[in-house]
């Protein structure tokens, strides 16, 4: 769906994007990871047409970015939720969804139909004549994503969806795009909120200026410390460890307190004959476990490690 090479931009003599180059699986929720100033907007903008690159190429639903016989049709398969989602205050939920619908050139009898179908889908479809500055925050964050879907598009750009939103209403947005996830839909979100990418996305890219990872949220948690079985004995012994070792073969055996440390490749597999060397070695097993790190932990060591590299 996104496929971008070495994707750059450049303000003067500020590189906002730095060479980044990732693809977006159809289908998938793709999280994009990054504090503020790391250039995941400007990302956005680019793979939306908005800007233009200074270099690199990108291909967003088989659109060439910045080739000009594509722009229109780019424009047709992507929908958009800036961070500031400015809808029509004064005007009704059916006027602004109505609106951007026609500045699609949609045929009035299915858009129609889509706005009825939004709305209905966003519980919304009671307050349709209601004009939108009596909505709550929630509310218009919703209407705001029924926008970006009226003229059905394959791709959304979602950025920022839950800033500044109350728990309530941020739920409720959560909730949105995990029914657009199940529609198959894909969406590229942008946010700095590491509880809703874990909540949310299949797989997360974390950029600051330079794409630094990609992976779900479940690779980049094992993948900090590297895969490793620790289990907890009644008594945890050098000898133990020897005997242990020589029974599963030629892998570190780390000896912590009453651990033992066990690097695997393949926990499903390995962790049952690890359990079993250790009984046969004379060790009482009373713990099991398979740490890994959390997102918030990968996410910060890397972002930390991106700055002092800048």
């Amino acid at each position: 769906m996104i496929h971008a090479e070495n994707l750059t931009k450049r303000f003067g003599d500020l590189t906002a994007v730095d060479h980044v180059s990732l693809d977006v699986r159809e289908g998938e929720v793709f999280g994009f990871l990054g504090p503020n100033g790391a250039g995941k907007t400007t990302t956005v903008r680019m793979l939306s047409g908005l800007i233009s690159k200074s270099a690199g190429s990108a291909v967003v639903a088989g659109c060439e970015v910045g080739k000009e016989a594509d722009a229109l049709r780019l424009r047709e398969q992507i929908g958009i939720l800036p961070e500031n989602v400015g809808l029509y205050e004064g005007s009704s939920a059916y006027e602004n969804l109505e609106y951007f619908g026609q500045l699609h050139r949609m045929d009035p009898t299915a858009l129609r139909s889509n706005i009825e179908r939004l709305l209905r889908t966003m519980d919304l479809w009671e307050k349709k004549d209601v004009r939108v500055e009596t909505f709550s925050k929630g509310m218009k964050q919703k209407l705001a994503i029924a926008r970006t879907l009226v003229h059905d598009p394959v791709l959304l750009f979602l950025d920022e969806p839950t800033a500044n939103l109350d728990p309530e209403a941020a739920k409720m947005v959560r909730e949105t795009i995990l029914a657009l996830r199940r529609e198959r839909r894909t969406i590229f979100l942008n946010t700095h909120n590491l509880d809703e990418a874990q909540r949310v996305c299949d797989r997360v890219g974390i950029l600051r200026t330079r794409l630094l990872t990609v992976g779900s949220p479940r690779e980049l948690e094992a993948g900090l410390h590297g895969r490793r079985t620790v289990v907890r004995l009644e008594r945890a012994t050098e000898t133990l460890a020897r005997a242990v070792q020589d029974r599963i073969g030629p892998r570190p055996v780390e000896v912590s307190g009453d651990r033992l440390l066990i690097d695997v490749e393949d926990p499903d597999r390995e962790n049952p004959e690890i359990a079993a060397a250790i009984v046969a070695a004379g060790g009482r097993i009373l713990e099991l476990t398979q740490p890994s790190a959390s997102l918030e932990e990968v996410y910060l060591k890397l972002v930390h490690e991106g700055a002092a590299g800048s």
